[in-house]
This record gives structure tokens, sequence and C-alpha cells, in this order.
């Protein structure tokens, strides 16, 4: 890597069934003669002619030798920013490169091998050869302190430096938010840690595993979690839904956001196009089943309404292709939040004709888009309604949440407003 930041860089992918990327093509990003930065991404002919070869995403970026250019997302096609890190990793990079402000190329090349989904980057034409090492579980209390030193903006003796953040490039995936994390592998495969910090309101760590165990017993399709100790401390662990360990290595599959999907941007600003009807039409067009898609999408979109999941934004979906078809993946970053309106509680994204109305009335409003006759919808509404409110307490205590955090994320279920009948 030179001290210059490069302009362009060759965008790798491992296809199903393979273990080993192949390069798919080129990226370059410049400014146009406004200043604006613009986006280039070109197939490589000799990936076009591959028998296996697939387009990146289903909606921007197909097969063709045409030149694809974008000024949107600071000139980073969807894909890529997909691939890109989050909150989290660009702060650790920041602090591995010692600027405040590295270049969204850069970004994209020192983030670590093993991101989200099945791209890579580099500036060498042939890929390298996959990161076999990971953090291992019991590596997790090194790594946890690290991301202590991090949040808490400490300074390290500068010779620690590259050893301690080194440890914490393996970020895992980039669709999780701020929360401190790091990939970790046990013999089931690789896992995401991600790590209390000291302003969480309640232990983080095991209401979303809490969470996810109560959307399963809702029919919702979720990661696998389970929660460890470190050092006296609760971590999450969340099963890699875009990896399987072979004994060859590991299979990985494409995967991009709700938020590539529905071409938008994510930030708040540009959040007209943060829709669940949006997401189900384009999700039935891009998956191969659509309305099994489309009713796992209504299921999630009530149960975020009736835990007050108000951090559901498009980067908080995603679609995976473990071969060439496309599908929802696995719920991910359940969390309930109490706000202090019990009148009306609002989704990141609009549910229905009243908006983001987090209401049963307003999700059933459009119900028929998710291809769901309004009788089926309603009685899908009443049932998930009925488990999370009487099972929710039960079931976060078989998680391990404590009482007194029972007490303070009562609010989040099945509040008064959801129920009300005008809006």
């Amino acid at each position: 890597m030179t001290s210059e930041a490069p302009g362009e860089c060759f965008v790798y992918i491992t296809l199903p069934g393979q273990t080993e990327p192949v390069t798919a093509g080129r990226f370059a990003l410049d400014v146009d003669r406004r200043g604006i930065p613009e986006g280039r991404f070109v197939y490589g002919r000799s990936y076009l002619a591959r028998q296996n070869a697939l387009p990146l995403d289903p909606v921007e970026l197909k097969l063709s030798e045409r030149v694809y250019s974008t000024l949107a997302l600071n000139g980073v096609f969807g894909a890529l920013r997909d691939a890109s890190p989050d909150f989290w990793g660009r702060r650790v990079i920041q602090r591995h490169l010692g600027r405040a402000q590295p270049g969204e190329l850069e970004y994209l090349l020192y983030s670590p091998d093993d991101r989200a989904g099945a791209l890579g980057f580099g500036l060498n034409q042939q890929p390298p050869a996959p990161r076999r090492s990971f953090n291992q579980t019991l590596d997790l209390e090194k790594v946890q302190a690290t991301a202590d030193a991090i949040m808490a903006e400490q300074e390290w003796p500068a010779d620690a430096i590259k050893e301690q953040v080194g440890h914490l490039l393996l970020i895992g995936t980039s669709m999780g938010g701020a929360r401190p994390k790091a990939v970790v592998e046990d013999a089931g495969g690789l896992w995401i840690a991600k790590f209390n910090v000291a302003t969480d309101p309640w232990n983080s760590a095991r209401v979303e595993h809490a969470m996810l165990v109560l959307a399963r017993s809702c029919g919702l399709t979720t990661a696998e979690s389970r929660v460890i100790k470190v050092a006296g401390r609760d971590v999450l662990l969340v099963k890699r839904f875009d990896r399987e360990k072979t004994d060859a290595g590991y299979q990985r599959a494409r995967m991009i956001s709700a938020l590539t999907l529905l071409r938008a941007e994510d930030n708040y600003q540009a959040r007209d196009r943060w829709s669940y009807m949006r997401l189900v039409e384009e999700l039935r067009r891009a998956s191969s089943e659509p309305k099994a898609n489309a009713i796992e999408l209504y299921r999630r979109m009530c149960f975020n309404a009736l835990i007050s999941n108000i951090d559901d934004h498009p980067r908080n979906h995603a679609l995976i292709a473990k071969d060439k078809d496309w599908k929802l993946s696995p719920a991910y970053d359940l969390t309930p939040a109490v706000p202090v309106s019990i009148e009306r509680r609002d989704l990141a994204m609009e549910c229905g004709d009243a908006g983001r109305f987090a209401n049963a009335k307003n999700l059933l409003s459009q119900s028929e888009r998710f291809l769901l006759e309004r009788e089926q919808a309603g009685g899908m509404i009443d049932q998930m309604a009925a488990q999370v409110s009487q099972t929710w307490f039960a079931t976060a205590r078989e998680c391990g949440v404590s009482v007194a955090d029972c007490g303070r994320i009562a609010g989040a279920f099945a509040y008064e407003g959801f129920w009300q009948s005008s809006f």
C-alpha cells in the first residue's frame, strides 16, 4: 500500500461452492468536472467469459461489458458500499491509519478480508489467498479490552497500536451498526462477537439474544445466537449466515443491504425511499421465492413494531445468495427501544398508509403488497401480538436478562398505541 491514496482497485468475488476468490472487475473512484465523486465499474472480460459468472448484485451491476458509473453514495456502488466497513469498522480503520477522514476507496482496501458477503478488494489483478486465521473465542478478552480502549479514546504506546488494532480489523459484517464487534471462530464456524459498552441502558448482549429467540417463536427466520462470558462480562455471539465452513475453507454468500435494493442513501435526509412497501416490491422482483420472502418481510415488519425496534433502517435488512438465487437473509440486529410516547411510535421505514406509525391498523393497510389477504394478515398480527405480550418476559428471563433489565425494557412490547384504532 503506497502513502498516496489509490484511485482504483480490483474487485474480487468468491463464487458459489468455491473458497478461493476470482477477479470480477475494476472499480475506479474520481471526481467529475464539478468536483462530485464519480465511481466507475467494469467487469473483466475473463470474468464475463466464465460459465459460472454471476452479477455482484441483482439491481445495479448486471453482467455486461458496459462501463457502469454513479454519482450517488460518494461514487460508491451499493453492492460495494455494503462490503465497506460500518461505523465501527471505519472507526477502527481511522485509528489504524491515524487519520480522521480516509477516502472511500481506502476504507474498501483497508477493510478485512472477511467482510460481509462474497466481495473483496485489492490493488493486484490476482486476488490474494483467503485469510485462514481468525480470532478464537478464547482471545475475546484481549479483543474486548482493545474495543474498550477505542471506545474510550484512550492513548496507547505507539508500538502497541498497530498490533492491538490488528486484532480488531477482523470486524465482521458491514451491516451491523456502531457497536464494537469482532469476527471469532470456533469449531462450528464464524461468529460476530458483539460487546456491551458502558453507555448501554441495559445488558444489550442478553437482550438482543432474547429478541432473536422471541422472533423465532413468532415465526421469523433469524440468525443463530448465544451469549458467553468473557472476563466476567457478557458477549453476544451471532452466527455468520453468509459463511459456510467446509474442509477446504469458508464458502461465501453474496449479500446486499436493503439500502442497495432500494437504491437509497443511508442518511435521514434521504429517507423518503425508506419503505417496507418499496422494499417488498423490489424483493419480489429479485427473489427466487417472492411470496415466501414477502410474507417473511411482513412478519419482520410487524415484529419490529411489536418490540418498538425503531432502528429497523434499511441497513438492518439484507438479501443473500448462496447460489445464483437471491432471498431475504435471516433477521439480525433486533433491539427493543422504550421511547417516552405510549401513543405513537415510529419505525425507521414507512410501513403503511400512515407512514412509519408502528400501529396494527397501519401495518394492515398495505398487507396486499406483501401477497397477504387482509384477513390472513390480521390473524398474523393478532397471533404475533399475543405471543410477544404473553411470552417476552419469560423468554428474556430464560435468556439470562435480569429482572431489573426486564423492568427497563417492559415498555417496549405491544405498547398502547399499537392498538390505536385511528390515526
